[in-house]
């Protein structure tokens, strides 16, 4: 397989769903659904980058972080620029709901809840393993999401954001190879 430069698989930043931090939920699940119509690639995106003033990226905004805002009592178990990678049993997590009350309220006041909750206080900050440099190799970046558990990783050129490498679009690369590999007996 011939050297794979991350530029050359990352999603530019100008194709990309972006937001201002002062956004609201139901504004980045807009953004999110408007870009994701936009993109012309196989897989449509799964998170939304957050701007600040000066339109540099300080946030990030995934699938999970959107369902997690809408139910404002998660706050109250993990601090919002927080990812979890857990092995915990379903009677635990069962437990959690109940004792926590957690999804109480019904998804009939999803709208109320989306406009009421700004990005800025559940987006996560990006940090610094979430950072590739464009110049760099397709094996760096499977580290950085392998052991990083991450779902996209930031790209730099001289120290500034121009890209997101999604693993969506890693793992095709990597497919597209894996199928062409001769067959061991």
């Amino acid at each position: 397989m011939k050297t794979v430069v991350i530029k050359d698989l990352m999603v530019p930043l100008s194709e990309y769903a972006t937001v201002k931090e002062d956004a609201t939920l139901q504004e980045v699940a807009t953004a999110l659904k408007a870009a994701q119509a936009r993109f012309r690639g196989p897989y449509p995106h799964r998170a939304v980058l957050v701007l600040d003033d000066q339109d540099d990226v300080v946030g990030k905004v995934g699938l999970i972080d959107i369902l997690r805002a809408l139910e404002p009592k998660y706050d109250q178990l993990v601090q919002p620029s927080t990812r979890l990678h857990t092995g915990f049993t379903r009677q635990f997590l069962k437990s959690l709901m109940g004792h926590y009350q957690l999804w109480q309220q019904p998804l009939g006041n999803i709208c109320r809840i989306a406009a009421g909750r700004k990005i800025k206080n559940f987006m996560v900050t990006p940090s610094e393993g979430e950072f590739v440099d464009e110049n760099a190799t397709l094996d760096e970046a499977i580290h950085q999401l392998v052991m990083g558990h991450h779902q996209s990783v930031l790209v730099l050129s001289q120290k500034k954001i121009v890209g997101i490498l999604r693993l969506t679009d890693v793992f095709e690369t990597l497919s597209n190879v894996l199928v062409q590999c001769p067959r061991e007996s």
